[in-house]
């Protein structure tokens, strides 16, 4: 089985095995941030910093790969000086960065809806880059499944999830704040194509950088997440006065910190032994486990999009990795 098909040449059974399961621990962290985000609220609002929250993240990350490192004993690679190896990951890290910031920025020229829908152009932008930078040809049976994974984030974002205490009994619909009309802006259509071309950038150049470097992949992801934490460490500081790094933190808190840590962690093990295509799919499988744990733990109802998009979801994953 090739990378492209979902697999990686040359492993056994039992290590295959362990790449199925390491896709499936992704898919879940994924799903589950959003509902764990939910669960850290106070009084209908996150009680600590966005910015706290991603730097700890970089941090955890870079905290991990040199413990990593450390364990594994493993000396520095012979051939070019630290500094000429490390010095490409700063690019990643600034795409990333970037995107990170301008998600928050977007919000201001369109609502969330219409941004989540839209942001699934990001799926056909980093196939794109895919075959671009990395001189892949998908075939024509891939390039469906493609369009049939943007079909089920659109149809999923669209549906949405619908809140049952919405139904009960309350002050009559005149007395209620209207919903947020759909719009985008002229500006915010711009900025939302930037953002998906940053994203499929960011991910396939990491992609080619992780693979092109003969560097372990924990020494990779050392230089990688110290540029992350100095830049995002710069972002903090730079935000203004505000709550403190760990104001505001609980346990929930903690435990979005840490799986989001582990699944960078992850994910760097896919770009480096699979494909950007690969974690598309897992970005987007996660959206069944989102949607099941916000019905069990934020009580929110299942609408018929959830299905459909589970449905395309289900016939893209067949039609990319099956039997051709």
């Amino acid at each position: 089985m090739s990378v492209e098909d979902g697999g990686v040449p040359g492993l056994g059974r039992p290590r295959q095995a362990r790449w199925t399961l390491m896709l499936l621990l992704s898919t879940a962290m994924y799903g589950a941030h959003a509902p764990l985000l939910a669960l850290c609220h106070v009084d209908g609002r996150v009680p600590f910093r966005p910015s706290s929250a991603v730097l700890l993240t970089e941090l955890t990350k870079l905290l991990l790969c040199a413990f990593s490192l450390l364990v594994g004993r493993q000396a520095w690679p012979r051939g070019a000086p630290p500094w000429r190896q490390a010095a490409p990951f700063a690019l990643p890290a600034l795409l990333y960065g970037a995107n990170n910031n301008l998600v928050i920025y977007l919000q201001r020229y369109m609502d969330p809806s219409t941004y989540q829908v839209l942001s699934n152009l990001k799926i056909g932008s980093t196939a794109l880059f895919y075959c671009l930078c990395l001189r892949r040809r998908l075939s024509a049976r891939q390039g469906l499944a493609l369009l049939l994974l943007m079909a089920a984030g659109a149809c999923y974002a669209a549906g949405g999830l619908q809140d049952p205490g919405s139904t009960l009994p309350g002050p009559p619909p005149a007395a209620k704040a209207g919903p947020m009309p759909l719009h985008i802006t002229p500006l915010g259509l711009l900025l939302l194509i930037l953002y998906c071309l940053i994203s499929g950038l960011s991910s396939v150049y990491t992609e080619l950088l992780m693979k092109r470097q003969r560097l372990p992949l924990a020494l990779q992801n050392l230089f990688l997440y110290t540029f992350g934490v100095l830049l995002n460490l710069g972002l903090h500081a730079g935000g203004g006065p505000g709550p403190g790094l760990l104001e505001g933190f609980s346990g929930w808190a903690a435990l979005v910190v840490l799986s989001q840590a582990l699944n960078g962690l992850l994910m760097s093990a896919v770009m480096k032994h699979g494909s950007s295509i690969t974690r598309l799919f897992v970005v987007s499988c996660s959206l069944v486990v989102n949607a099941v744990l916000s019905a069990a733990l934020l009580r929110l109802q299942l609408p018929a999009a959830f299905f459909l998009a589970t449905l395309l979801i289900g016939l893209a994953v067949h039609l990319y990795y099956g039997s051709h």
